[in-house]
This record gives C-alpha cells, structure tokens and sequence, in this order.
C-alpha cells in the first residue's frame, strides 16, 4: 500500500505541476493577445488596488451579498488557499504515516485550524452542491442563474473539493489516532467523534489507512491540476487564481466596479482624436483580439455562477442576451482561436491576411475555421455574438454591479456597439430616426430648439435664463440643466415645472441654458456612436465653461490704467433632473474638459428639505412604492435621497418592490432602448410595473424622465386591459414634493395659504 501510494501520487504531482507551469505561461501570452491600455490606467494607486484585493477576498464583499452562498463560498476560497500545508503533510505521511510538519505540526493553533477550517470548507462545498442542484436549469422557464453554465466542469470541481475535505478531515483524525489522542483536545475537537471510532484498530491499519487517504488527497489534488491544465477556459476552475489579477487591474483604482462613465474609445492602446484619427486606427471591437488585454482576462476569469444572468432584465423578459452565456461565448472564441493568433494570424482593415502560409502550417483546422467566423453575426452568418444579443442590453450594470470577479461587461458590450454603428452602420433603424435628430437638432425629437423654452411660459414665476436674464452663471447658485426629456416630452415636464417651482419655493437662485442646451449624447454613446456624442459633448463643454468662467472687463486698458475688477468666478454647480444627464455631466464630460459639480435633483431636494427650506405639511394619502432609475442607483449609488423625501411626506407609506437599489430592476429605456422597439419576448417596462402593481400601490414613483415614460406607457396599458386600477398613477419625487409643500386647495378650489419658512439667503 505504502509503495503504491508513493508512486501514484509522485507521478501525478511531477506530470501535474509540469503540466500547470506550461498553462500558466499559455494564458500569460493569450492574455496579451488583447490591445494594450491607457498608460497608467490599470496601474495607478497600486496600494488602493491591493486592498481592494485583500479586502474582496478577506471580506468576500461582493459573494457576501448573497447571504448562505457567500459564506459557504468564504470557507471553500479561503481553504484553498490555507489548507495548502496539508498536502505537504500528505507527502510527509506517505514515507512515515505519523509524520507532522516540522515546528508547527502538533502546535495546538494549527491543529485547531485545520480541524475547523477542514471541516467547514467540506460543508461549505455541501452547501454549493445543494444550492447548484436546487438552481437547477431543469426547473421551468429562465429562473436558474446556472441555465447554460458548464455542469460537468461544475460537478467536476465541487466533487475534487469535497473529497479534499473529507481526506483532510479523515488525515486529521489518523495523527489523532496514531498519536494516543484519548480524549477531547483543542487541535482534534471536530475530529474527534472519528479518532475514537479508529481507537479498535491496529497501527498497521491505521498506517495502512493513512497511506491510502494521503494518495487519494494527493492524487485527487493533482488529477484536477492535470485537468485544468490542460483546459485552460475552464473558468470555473481558472477563476480561483485569475480572480486575483482581474479584481487588481480593474477599471477604477478606488475599488468601485466599472459602472458611471463609460471609457473613451482608443486603439492600440491611445485615445483616438476625432478630430484627426489616424489611418489605422480601429473603431469599436470586430475582433476578439480587438479586445484589450483586460478584456481576454475578463472572459477567462467568468465563474459562470450566473449571478449576472439571474439580474439582467433582457434575459429575465425572454431575450437572447445572458451576461454570463456573452462572456462564455468571447472566452470560448478567443481561446479557440488563440493558436491562430500565437501563430501571427490576424486581418488587416481591407481583411487580408496577416500571417504567410509558412507561419499558419502548423495551426490546427479547428483554429483556422474559428479565425473565419464574424464576431458579430447570425447563427446563418456562424457568428460568435448574435446582433440581437448586442442590442437587447440597456446598459442597466446590473450585470457589472453582481459579478464577484468585477467583470465589464457593459465596457465590452459598448465597444463591440461602436464597431456596428460607426464603421458597418449596423443597428436598429428606428435609432437612426434618433440619431438623425440628434446631428441635426441637438435632441433626440428633432424639436426645434425654440421648444426647449415652453415650458417656461406655462409658469407663473421667473425662470431666469443665462445670456438672457443674467449675463452668466455667477450671479446664481446652480445652473439647472433641464435637459432634452425635461424640455420636450409632455410628461417629463411636469417634473421639470415641479422641481423648478420647488427651487422658487426654497429661494434657491437658478437659471438654465434654454435654447442653448443640446442633448448630453447619452443615448448616441451608449449605442455606439462616440463620434457625434464626442461632438455633442464638445459643444456643451465649450458652452458650460464659457457660462461658468471668468468674465474681464478689458474698457479700462493702458499703462496708467488700474487693472479691471474680474467678476467672482462660479462654482460651477449643475443640478439635473435626469440620471442620464446627471451621469454624463459628471462622469463624462471630465474627459472632454468639463470639471463641475453636478447633483441630482433629488440631492439637492432633500438638502432643501432638511434645512427647512420645503416644508411637507400637506398630506398625500395612498401606499407608494420607488423605482430605482439605473442610472442613478447603481451607476451612481444614489438611492437615500428619493427615499428620505417620501418619508418626509405625509400621509405615505413606503413598500419597496422585491427587486429595489442595486437590485433594481431596469424599465428598459438605458442603452439607447428608448429609442429602439421591443419585439422579443415580454417588454422590460411591463416586467418592473407587474412587479410594482403587486403590491396594490396608490402611486408609482420614480426620479428619471425615461423611467417616467416607460412606467407611464406600462401603466396606461395595464389601467386599458383592466390589469390595473385607474387611481393608480406615476410621478416624480419632485411632484410628490410640491403636492405636500403647496397648500391644499379651499372650498372654492383655491389654494389656501400655507407659509413656508423664510429662505436664507444663497451662500
């Protein structure tokens, strides 16, 4: 026994470890097939980084959000790591069945770290397996998040982990045993029960037993290191070392996941200058070697535990596109594709080959077949990434916001969109009507920019507008940028007349750009047009700073002459009422020179609210429940606001929808959906309202002009079916607000008055 153990796991260590080095090197140069980077974009603030890494590990952050799971997971990753001393104190058993560790090896600590840690890490896999087998995909319609996840691979690691732990558990208690251990003791606390049901045995089975158990752990141990090593997109395995390197160079060096502000387009590593772009330089992704290098690491470090599947709102309504199927489809095409690419093969722009013949003579048939198949295309068209997969997404993060090893999806899914609009003008033709309007007009409605005022003539108080009213945006406190939805679309200008009457209320000075606004290119960016949103968002930087900047008064000129007074420069504070302006101002436009200071107006409302510059005094009666916009939830982590002030409003009562914050579910309008039609499976707007309705509410709030119209259009064609009862309606906090803050109307329908307190000045 002892001689067979010995040989059958020194074997399978030297074929394993071999066999792990040379997959090692192979992912290292697969993953720098990817383009490279921005200097300094996945490297800065190296400290930060790390303890992001620590952190995510240590604390598991981001699995611990999914209660059971993450601490079954915490003590499965944690001893992985920690028990590795075991399998050195198997090799020791194998010569001398007694033997332990040097120095540590019967220090009481360690044994009761391993007995703890041994033991929890077993039941912890136990856990995993039950949960996969009750996450079925054999249960009915899309709700299992492991639907398209690879079970073999699946089945394969959890059993390899379960039986570690049960030979660690059963080693533990063999020292136990050999070692006269009689009674309870600290190292063998959880061991013991079985120490004491091998206390009838002789030493030669014992020894015979612990030689058998050392091979099996050993053997085990190493088998899976064969296997993976020679399936290098096994992310399923992969993932517990490429997790490490992938959560390090994330997009941003704070720790927070790649949500916000979507990264300029570059090639070759440099951003590109529209104004000039050079000859080769390659829009968008066609390609999967078009990718950058942290893209090939995303796609191979996918666990494929579907925790971004089971959130996303084009899958949860029938839609083909599933985060995690997306990143197992790139992975699965780079990696089948990469002898071709190691070889030198590539296309050149005009799609002529790269490498000679000589070069590709030894590439296997399987790879150069893979090389031939459009990354974008049909199943007709072989392609890897179907267009209706590309164009269901809303870029809603909810993908980015659960993946426990920070991959960008949405990063990746817009960069594949630029190619199709900006170089194959390859994209749903209803948002070309969009994106004509947006050249021509600066609005997504073709509105000519005279509409941008009407909604300041339908109130009856001043509206001061820059250039016009006041020379620049010194003389007030915030610029409020009403934006194309808050100007031009019936609905959303109500919560615009509502929020600048609350802001008239509260004395707050404000003026707004009126004519002079163009649209934020929000919508034309997250298609995939990055050229007309650069253009966009030039004009509007130029435009803002030049409101925003300093103002010299050159009439006094000369040597004798004092110098001019200079006007105070402004603070240059913006208040939006919409997330996706509200989003791009203060995340985006940084990248094209525009530095300020910008809040959603929900911010700002509940400030006013807590000075006691708005006061909520009248009651509105009824059971709300708040739909959290994407854009202002988890792009930007405002979820407090909102709800602070429906707290603050009498009469309400506040019933959170199931999926809410950063489970908010999307109405479907991100990503440019709002100006594309929805002809798969069930509409996103009508999921989120069934699920509101739910909970019978009187009033369905929300903070977003997009929300609004998809909620809106929802619940009209509920109240139409009967689905819904017509009391029912959909309103922005703001006008909840200023329903509690005006005075309820008299007798004679008049308002009755109802002092608000007196504003302090502007600071």
């Amino acid at each position: 026994m002892q001689l067979a153990a010995i040989v059958v796991s020194l074997v399978l260590a030297a074929v394993g470890v071999a066999l792990f080095a040379r997959a090692f090197a192979q992912i290292y140069r697969f993953v720098r097939l990817g383009q490279p980077v921005p200097a300094g974009t996945r490297t800065d603030n190296w400290q930060q980084r790390t303890i992001t890494v620590v952190k995510e590990f240590l604390g598991h952050t981001r699995m611990n959000k999914w209660g059971i799971v993450g601490f079954a997971h915490w003590f499965v990753a944690v001893g992985f790591f920690t028990l590795f001393l075991t399998i050195v104190n198997a090799f020791g058993q194998l010569f001398k069945a007694d033997w332990l560790l040097p120095i540590i090896g019967d220090w009481t600590p360690y044994g009761v770290f391993v007995d703890f840690v041994g033991v929890m890490t077993t039941l912890g896999i136990l856990v995993l397996i039950v949960i996969r087998q009750l996450n079925h995909p054999r249960r009915p319609g899309r709700k299992s998040r492991f639907a398209g996840s690879n079970f073999g691979q699946a089945y394969f690691v959890e059993y390899v982990i379960l039986i570690i732990g049960v030979c660690i558990y059963t080693l533990h208690a063999l020292d136990g045993a050999q070692h006269d251990v009689n009674h309870y003791q600290a190292a063998y606390f959880l061991s013991y029960p079985l120490i004491a049901a091998l206390h009838g045995l002789s030493l030669g089975t014992l020894q015979n037993l612990t030689y058998l158990f050392a091979m099996i752990k050993i053997a085990t141990s190493f088998i899976w290191m064969i296997t993976v090593s020679l399936k290098t997109d096994m992310g399923i395995a992969w993932h517990r070392f490429l997790a490490f390197p992938n959560i390090w160079f994330k997009r941003e060096s704070s720790g927070e996941v790649a949500l916000g502000a979507l990264q300029p387009m570059v090639s070759g590593g440099e951003p590109i200058n529209f104004e000039d772009p050079g000859e080769d330089d390659q829009f968008g992704v066609s390609q999967i070697e078009h990718f950058s290098w942290k893209g090939i690491l995303d796609f191979s470090t996918c666990t494929e535990c579907g925790r971004c599947q089971s959130q996303c709102p084009a899958w949860n309504t029938g839609k083909p596109l599933s985060p995690k199927l997306l990143i197992m489809s790139l992975r699965d095409h780079a990696h089948a594709k990469a002898p071709y690419l190691l070889a030198g093969g590539g296309k050149t722009m005009e799609g002529e080959e790269k490498a000679t013949e000589e070069q590709l003579k030894d590439v296997p048939a399987s790879a150069l077949a893979e090389a031939e198949r459009p990354l974008i295309g049909t199943a007709e068209e072989n392609g890897v990434i179907d267009p209706d997969v590309l164009w269901s997404c809303t870029t809603c993060g909810a993908c980015v916001e659960q993946c426990p090893v920070d991959i960008e999806h949405v990063d990746h899914i817009v960069d594949m969109r630029r190619y199709q609009v900006m170089i194959e003008s390859s994209f749903p033709s209803e948002a070309g009507t969009m994106l004509k309007n947006l050249e021509k007009k600066g609005n997504p409605w073709g509105l000519p920019k005279k509409q941008r005022l009407a909604w300041v003539k339908e109130v009856d108080f001043e509206v001061p507008i820059v250039g016009e009213d006041v020379e620049d945006l010194t003389e007030v406190e915030y610029l409020y940028w009403v934006g194309c939805a808050g100007a031009l679309e019936d609905r959303a200008k109500k919560t615009t007349k509502a929020f600048a009457e609350l802001l008239h209320i509260a004395g707050v000075k404000f003026a707004i750009m009126g004519g002079e606004e163009n649209c934020t290119g929000d919508s034309a960016r997250r298609l995939g047009n990055e050229f007309l949103f650069q253009q966009l968002g030039a004009e509007n930087v130029a435009m803002l700073n030049m409101a925003f900047g300093e103002t010299d008064d050159d009439s006094a000129s000369g040597a004798d002459s004092a110098p001019a007074a200079k006007k105070p420069k402004s603070q240059k504070k913006i208040v939006a009422t919409c997330p996706h302006c509200f989003n791009t101002i203060a995340n985006e436009y940084p990248q094209l020179g525009g530095e300020y200071e910008v809040i959603h107006h929900t911010q700002l409302l509940q400030h006013l609210v807590d000075e006691g510059k708005l006061v909520p005094v009248t009651p509105v009666e009824g059971i709300i429940t708040y739909h959290d916009p994407c854009y202002l939830g988890r792009h930007n982590k405002v979820y407090t606001p909102p709800r602070e002030i429906i707290a603050k409003v009498p009469g309400l009562r506040n019933e959170e929808m199931h999926r809410h914050k950063e489970r908010g579910f999307c109405c479907g309008a991100g990503g440019a959906r709002m100006w594309m039609e929805e002809r798969i499976g069930k509409r996103i707007n009508n999921e989120r309202v069934d699920e509101a309705l739910s909970l019978n509410p009187d009033i369905v709030s929300t903070a977003c002009p997009f929300c609004l119209v998809m909620l809106t259009d929802s619940v009209n064609g509920k109240k139409n079916e009967g689905k819904a009862k017509e009391s029912v309606q959909v309103v922005d906090v703001a006008q909840l607000l200023l329903d509690s803050v005006k005075a309820p109307a008299g007798p004679a329908g008049d308002p009755q008055s109802t002092e608000q307190p007196e504003p302090e000045p502007a600071k």
